[in-house]
């Protein structure tokens, strides 16, 4: 097996090797030719492996000219690559697939797949014979699609019912703790090639990656647009589905990561990385389970620190994806067509690019109003109505306590039309109904005061007392000349009060006051 190591080694008679019988491992230690060099990439085991055919002629193809570096990621012209490009036989093509607008997968590299293994894609991705469809009309189906399947309702439920998706969003995953110790790194002076350190790969892993066939790829500037605009789309929805998952992955996880990337599922190509944040939005809110904006800003970044931490923290990823793939019958093409490449092209990326790629899509910024779905008004009018249910809830009880304030004020007005009643006869009749014992009432002592007098009313050998406040300036003469009224009109109601009490009043009038007795009839 030979190996191609990133630096150079020397052969001084240092050198050491093992063979563990047991586990068929060989260990080989071999010194360096400058001491102390750090080799950059060891763990990434496919890119360690030698191409087939060694080329040391100049590329056939070179590019003239620089320039300027834009937000796209774009490999510096001072970088050298060995692109060793496979050898395959030639194969007729039909005139119909030599459509250049009609490529698609790793780099836009392939076409004509789709077309002998239709039965088997056509449960895999949404776009319909794309081998004939040019990319403008695949991106005006994708939008159509996604705004037909779009549904206020689900929207709404996870917007005010959203505990389910706030227990998701505290959901810690395995690239949180690295990030945070590389955080803690750089505060100590520590380089960023040493962050490879803080990403360990698994045996499992390992053996993923000596399964893949090394080899390189040759890509012109626009298609290495597309293939980070790719990763980018794709590390999304892997977030997404990890987050959502916790870590935990079902039979969903596969339609999860293909459905939420429109590079895997509608095989799109992308101008810049803010309408790959817009397409991802639209498609969470669209088809998972839990559709929440909160979900699409915790992807972002996520996948911000994903890009951050270098190249083995995304090759990690990839190859979850592709073992997730490798497990789901149909999905399974698409690692020929995008995972398993990408598995081998990260390898040979320099993490300074994914750093630069991290910070663009950390200064995207996303709105509701930019997904084209009417969010905005959409919450508004759900909250409106939420408001006008609460105020009728409260509507429904107030004619309840309006009936009893209603009766409680009849019955005021029952209790205050009989005072004034039990007034008026008071006042035609000169005498105060008294409630209380039936029996013989004694009433004895001074009614008269500085401002009291008795009004005294002669009715035959009977009287009735009442006491009332008057100026003292009026004279008892004067009220026995007000109340002199006929015998006759107020007989009857004395008599009436003598049905009311059980003994009869006599008042006997002297000259310095009143005195009040009761006597049996």
């Amino acid at each position: 097996m030979r190996l191609n190591l990133p630096g150079r080694v020397v052969e001084n008679g240092s050198e050491q090797g093992s063979y563990d019988a047991d586990k068929g491992i060989f260990t080989i230690r071999l010194p360096k030719e400058t001491p102390g060099q750090h080799f950059e990439g060891l763990n990434m085991l496919t890119a360690l492996l030698a191409p087939r055919k060694s080329r040391t002629a100049k590329p056939l193809v070179e590019e003239i000219g620089t320039s300027e570096v834009s937000e796209e990621v774009v490999e510096d012209d001072d970088d050298e690559f060995g692109w060793d490009i496979e050898q395959t036989p030639y194969e007729e093509v039909p005139d119909s697939a030599l459509n250049p607008q009609c490529y698609y997968g790793f780099g836009n590299l392939r076409s004509g797949v789709v077309q002998r293994l239709q039965d088997e894609l056509s449960e895999v991705i949404d776009v319909k014979d794309p081998d004939f469809t040019p990319a403008d009309e695949r991106r005006q189906r994708r939008l159509a699609a996604e705004l037909a399947k779009f549904d206020p309702d689900h929207y709404l439920a996870d917007f005010f019912e959203d505990e389910p998706v706030e227990q998701v969003l505290k959901y810690n995953p395995w690239w949180n703790d690295m990030y945070s110790k590389m955080k803690a790194s750089l505060g100590k002076s520590q380089k960023p090639e040493d962050h490879a350190a803080f990403v360990s790969f698994s045996e499992e892993e390992k053996y993923q990656l000596r399964k893949f066939v090394n080899k390189s790829y040759l890509l012109d500037k626009k298609a290495q647009r597309q293939v980070y605009y790719g990763l980018i789309d794709i590390l999304l929805a892997y977030c997404y589905e990890t987050r959502v998952t916790e870590g935990e992955q079902n039979v969903e996880s596969a339609w999860n990561v293909r459905k939420l990337s429109p590079t895997l599922c509608w095989f799109e190509s992308w101008t810049n990385v803010h309408e790959i944040i817009v397409s991802f939005a639209r498609r969470v809110l669209c088809y998972p389970l839990y559709r929440h904006f909160k979900l699409v800003t915790k992807a972002c970044a996520d996948t911000t620190k994903i890009l951050q931490l270098g190249k083995s923290a995304v090759l990690k990823c990839l190859l979850d994806i592709h073992k997730i793939f490798q497990e789901n019958d149909p999905a399974y093409i698409l690692n020929d067509l995008y995972i398993s490449d990408y598995c081998v092209w990260i390898q040979k990326t320099k993490s300074k690019r994914l750093s630069s790629l991290a910070e663009a899509l950390k200064e995207v910024t996303l709105t509701k109003a930019q997904l084209g779905l009417e969010l905005e008004e959409l919450e508004a009018a759900a909250l409106l109505v939420q408001k006008e249910e609460t105020l009728g809830k409260a509507g429904t009880a107030s004619p309840e306590s309006s009936e009893e304030s209603s009766e409680e004020s009849s019955e005021a007005e029952e209790s205050g039309s009989s005072s004034s009643s039990d007034g008026e006869n008071w006042a035609l009749g000169g005498a105060e109904p008294l409630r209380g014992q039936a029996g013989p009432i004694s009433l004895q002592g001074s009614l008269v005061a500085q401002n009291e007098s008795t009004l005294l009313l002669s009715v035959g050998g009977a009287c009735c007392g009442s006491t009332a406040l008057q100026d003292p300036a009026v004279s008892q003469g004067e009220l026995l000349a007000c109340s002199g009224a006929p015998r006759q009109q107020r007989r009857p109601l004395i008599q009436e009060l003598g049905d009311q009490l059980s003994s009869t009043l006599q008042v006997s009038t002297a000259e310095c006051g009143t005195e009040v007795g009761t006597s049996d009839p």
